[in-house]
């Protein structure tokens, strides 16, 4: 068994949002495996999903762009160190012309993307060179979805953190501009089931069914109550089954028959997801400092 350290309690402790005693304990049932302890932690307590999956862990922006035919676009996630650099005009400037180098370029990764020639005659790479030079900060093209398409692209940016691309057909502008909002906000994982990792259908479906066997359910009943939790969370994380969010009578499927429309695709990028952001302990340092 693995020693149960401050860190993993502090890292369960992010994930469930629950008490440090709490997760220590869960910890020690599970031999320190974090993972099989937040699953765990989610059975007894009820807790409905982690909370990590929308936290911020890195700096930098989201930006998108969209030939003026609305037939090919993109959507980029370009990193930076601090929060202030990821607020500066040029590095802002920087971020949207490697949206546009994408639309033109087509690169297959940001390897390619790097050597493509932007509208100042420069390369990505010049211009990421000249951008770090000024600011002094590292910065990395992380990640960025392409889109072409026979209907027509919309995209909705809140904030620089959290941007949507939306390859639709039918309906109209302001359309495809509601659903990518509403794609920000409500953060679907998929467009329809089909979509749904088995894997995440299956952890729920698991919760579900230890949870009742905890709630004392009799045990002809598991399979239907766990066949109910997982068409509850289907709904909750598919775009298609989502109230709308400027009309909660309405589901997206709903709202896009009415509009005689489909989605075909969409991305959502959420600044810094998944990457983990080294905190310092100022406070910690000194104390340590003290003790020499």
């Amino acid at each position: 068994m693995s020693a149960i350290t401050a860190k993993m309690v502090a890292e369960l402790r992010e994930l469930t949002g629950l008490g440090m005693m709490e997760c220590k304990k869960a910890l020690v049932e599970t031999e320190g495996d974090v993972k099989k302890a937040e699953e765990l932690l989610r059975i007894k307590s009820g807790n409905k999903a982690s909370k990590m999956a929308g936290r911020t862990a890195a700096e930098g922006v989201v930006k998108a762009f969209i030939s003026d035919d609305k037939k090919v676009g993109a959507i980029i996630e370009v990193n930076c160190e601090t929060d202030f650099v990821g607020k500066d005009e040029g590095f802002g400037a920087f971020a949207a012309a490697c949206a546009k180098a994408v639309v033109a370029g087509n690169p297959a990764n940001v390897e390619e993307l790097a050597a493509v020639v932007t509208d100042s005659g420069e390369t990505v790479e010049d211009l990421r060179k000249a951008i770090v030079a000024k600011l002094g900060e590292n910065m990395t093209l992380r990640r960025f979805v392409r889109y072409e398409t026979e209907g027509q692209l919309a995209a909705y940016i809140h904030g620089a953190k959290v941007g949507v691309l939306v390859d639709f057909a039918g309906g109209d502008e302001q359309l495809g501009k509601d659903v990518a909002m509403h794609i920000a906000a409500a953060k679907p994982k998929a467009l329809d089931a089909s979509g749904v990792d088995p894997e995440a259908i299956e952890t729920e479906r698991r919760v579900a069914i230890e949870r009742a066997k905890e709630a004392g359910k009799p045990e002809a009943m598991l399979e239907k109550i766990a066949e109910g939790t997982v068409q509850k969370y289907l709904k909750d994380v598919t775009l298609l089954s989502q109230s709308f969010v400027k009309d909660d009578k309405l589901t997206i499927e709903q709202l896009l028959k009415s509009k005689s429309a489909t989605v075909n695709a969409f991305t959502m990028l959420v600044v810094g997801e998944g990457i983990e952001k080294k905190v310092v302990d100022y406070a910690a340092e000194v104390a340590a400092a003290a003790q020499l």
